[in-house]
């Protein structure tokens, strides 16, 4: 039996399941991370006002974060399968301290969107530490260790959202760069001394390892299908969340930066939501699931449409939409992790670059059908997106079901 160093006991891998206390340092240190790519999204108004420049092209920032974050996921997250992770998580962590200071001295829009680029690439160590959770996880219970580490995740991105709001209230929008870098330092410095020492097995180059990316990808349709669901659905996350800052502070609502940052709290639902979907899959229902997920996912677009001027229907959007689009990301992510063992964080890589790939797309549409077509524009394109993915999931199932009764 394998047994690891966790820095304070002994770990099992795939037997039993993992001490609770480092679940939990899993989740903060993913919510930590990922909550780098979101401190801009209520911030755009007041970045476009003191940088002189239309929602549009300030809704880039966000765009160059997720591009930046695509990058690494192709190029970084693939490591965690080759070189060990304790070391790697924490320099990487430096990069991301250094890009966080970059943004806050960004002397204009153009220096900002570089530092953003940095920033996502350097902060996909989430995407190192999910699949060394689902590793580190028993079989019996791993959708419920990465429902758990995913719930971190998602709540440091509400956290990212509702603290930036607030900070910059106080502050200024350049304060919560400089407090991440601070927070960024402390991680790196924990995750050093706490993750397990877990020496991979692979023994290919860099190059090497790279093509192995692409023929996952060739190979699987588990992977291809479950990759393509993840980007619809982080394309309409991004269409609620690029441009509801556009919204809430112009008329109707004429709210203050810490209000906007407050709704951020609404995402509760889907960091809630993410645990469950969890143990949904450890139960085999993930596949009528996701069609449901993502029935939810093309509701909220007809809730947030109303919410141009009805509050009460902008809050029921936001939470279905995060409620799909969570639950979905979920159970992808226990599809993917099952197929092959040896290869978790390849087969992260493959999904959250096509993951990152739709974000990236919605947030950059958001900008041209906010700034041409208004919020009504916003809704329609996430109505599309999400009935798009209720159409996929359909197709597919149906040929699945057909598939099997001709067998």
């Amino acid at each position: 039996m394998t047994t690891m160093d966790n820095g304070s006991g002994r770990v099992r891998r795939g037997i039993t399941s993992m001490p609770r206390s480092l679940v939990v340092l899993f989740a903060v240190s993913c919510g930590m991370a990922a909550a780098n790519l979101y401190y801009a999204q209520p911030l755009l108004a007041q970045i476009s006002r003191d940088f002189h420049t239309s929602p549009a092209s300030a809704s880039l920032i966000v765009t160059a974060a997720q591009v930046g974050y695509g990058l690494g996921l192709a190029f970084l997250v693939p490591l965690g399968d080759l070189v060990q992770r304790r070391t790697v998580i924490p320099l990487m962590l430096g990069g991301t301290v250094l890009s966080l200071i970059a943004a806050a001295c960004a002397p204009g829009l153009a220096a900002l969107g570089a530092a953003a680029v940095a920033i996502g690439a350097t902060s996909v160590v989430a995407q190192m530490l999910v699949p060394f959770a689902a590793e580190l996880a028993g079989d019996e219970d791993r959708g419920r260790v990465v429902g758990s580490v995913m719930s971190g995740l998602l709540l440091g991105i509400l956290v990212a959202r509702t603290a930036a709001g607030l900070l910059a209230q106080v502050a200024g929008w350049r304060a919560i760069y400089v407090a991440a870098a601070l927070w960024m330092t402390l991680l790196a410095l924990l995750l050093r001394r706490r993750l397990p020492s877990v020496k991979p097995k692979l023994g290919l180059s860099y190059r090497q390892l790279l093509v192995t990316v692409v023929d996952l990808a060739r190979t699987e349709p588990v992977l291809r299908r479950r990759s393509l669901y993840g980007a619809i659905t982080f394309a309409s996350f991004n269409v609620l969340w690029t441009s509801l800052a556009f919204l809430l502070s112009g008329a109707p609502y004429h709210y203050s930066k810490a209000v906007i940052g407050l709704f951020g709290l609404l995402g509760v639902a889907g960091a809630l939501c993410a645990s469950a979907a969890g143990r949904l899959a450890d139960k085999g229902l993930e596949r009528w699931w996701t069609g449901i997920f993502l029935a939810v996912l093309a509701t909220s677009a007809a809730f947030l449409a109303m919410g141009s001027h009805h509050l009460w229907a902008l809050v029921v959007g936001i939470l279905l939409l995060d409620l799909g689009a969570q639950g979905c990301h979920i159970l992808n992510q226990h599809m993917i992790f099952a197929l092959r063992p040896d290869a978790r964080s390849r087969l992260n890589t493959v999904y959250m670059v096509t993951y990152f790939v739709g974000g990236s797309l919605g947030s950059a549409l958001t900008g041209i059908a906010y700034t041409r077509y208004g919020w009504g524009g916003v809704s329609a394109l996430a109505g599309i997106i999400g009935a798009s993915g209720v159409l996929l999931w359909a197709v597919g199932s149906t040929k699945r079901h057909l598939a099997a009764r001709t067998a």
